[in-house]
C-alpha cells in the first residue's frame, strides 16, 4: 500500500513537472540542460521531466515608475525629476538569454538616462519642451534596450520639483509680465481711443448738422441727472437763424 501510495506521488510529481499552462498574454523559455531551446507558448506546455524546465515572461506593456532623480539643468538649476517609462518584451529569448534582469536593468538605464538628458536643457526649455525631452529619452532607452529584446514604447516626464527660490523668482517674474501686458494693453487701448476720437472730430467737423445733433444728444444724456444744475453755452450756429428771423421782423 505504502508502495502505491509512493508511486503516485512520484507520478503526480513527473506530470506537475511536465505540464504547464501559459495564459495568452505569457510566453516560457525553454531551457534543456540549462540550454535555452526555444519560446513556446500560450497554452498547453509539455516538458521533458528533470530535463527541462520553463521561465515565464509577461508580454503586455508594463509600466515602470522611475524614482525621483536629482537633476543639474545646463544654466545651473537642480531640481528632483520623475518619469513613467512604458515597455515590453519583444523577444523572450534574449530577454532571459542576454541580461540577468531586464526589469532592474531597464529602471536603472532610465534613471541615468532620465539624469544626462535634463541635464542638456536649460531650465525654460525643460518647462516648455517637455514633449521633446520625452522623445529623445525614449529615443535612447528604445536603443539601449533592443539587445535585451525590450521595446520601450512611451516615456513621460511626470513630475518637477524646483527648489521654493526658483519657484518665488519665478511667481516673481511671471507677476511683473502680466503687469508689463496690463500696461500694453492700457495703451494700446488709449491709442485706438485717440484714433477714433480724431475720426468723430473730422466727421463732425465736416457736418454742422451732425455736430448739432451730437450736442443735442449730450444735453439730453446729462438731463437725466436731476442731482446737479449744468449750464451749458448754447452754440451760435443753433441761435443765429433765430436771430436773424427777430432782425428781420424789427426792420419791417
Amino acid at each position: 500500500m505504502e508502495f502505491m501510495i509512493s508511486i503516485a506521488v512520484l507520478i503526480l510529481i513527473i506530470l506537475t513537472s511536465m505540464i504547464k499552462i501559459l495564459n495568452d498574454w505569457e510566453r516560457g523559455v525553454v531551457l534543456r540542460l540549462g540550454k535555452a531551446v526555444g519560446v513556446r507558448g500560450p497554452g498547453l506546455i509539455i516538458l521533458i521531466p528533470f530535463l527541462e524546465r520553463i521561465i515565464k515572461l509577461d508580454t503586455r506593456t508594463v509600466t515602470m515608475d522611475v524614482q525621483p532623480q536629482d537633476v543639474i539643468t545646463k544654466d545651473n538649476v537642480s531640481m528632483h525629476v520623475n518619469a513613467v517609462v512604458y515597455f515590453k518584451v519583444m523577444s523572450p529569448m534574449e530577454a532571459i538569454t542576454k541580461v540577468e534582469n531586464y526589469y532592474f536593468a531597464t529602471s536603472q538605464l532610465a534613471q541615468t538616462t532620465l539624469r544626462s538628458v535634463m541635464g542638456q536643457y536649460q531650465l525654460d526649455e525643460v518647462l516648455v519642451h517637455r514633449d521633446r525631452i520625452n522623445a529623445a529619452l525614449q529615443d535612447i532607452l528604445d536603443r539601449h534596450t533592443e539587445a535585451w529584446g525590450i521595446k520601450v514604447t512611451m516615456v513621460e516626464v511626470k513630475q518637477i520639483d524646483l527648489p521654493k527660490e526658483m519657484q518665488r523668482a519665478m511667481a516673481r517674474e511671471a507677476e511683473a509680465e502680466r503687469e508689463r501686458r496690463a500696461k500694453v494693453i492700457s495703451a494700446e487701448g488709449e491709442v485706438q481711443r485717440a484714433q477714433k476720437l480724431q475720426e468723430a472730430s473730422l466727421t463732425l467737423a465736416g457736418s454742422p448738422s451732425a455736430l448739432q445733433l451730437a450736442y443735442l444728444q449730450t444735453l439730453t444724456e446729462i438731463a437725466g441727472d436731476k442731482t446737479n444744475t449744468i449750464i451749458f453755452p448754447l452754440p451760435l450756429d443753433i441761435i443765429k437763424p433765430l436771430l436773424e428771423n427777430q432782425q428781420g421782423q424789427t426792420l419791417k
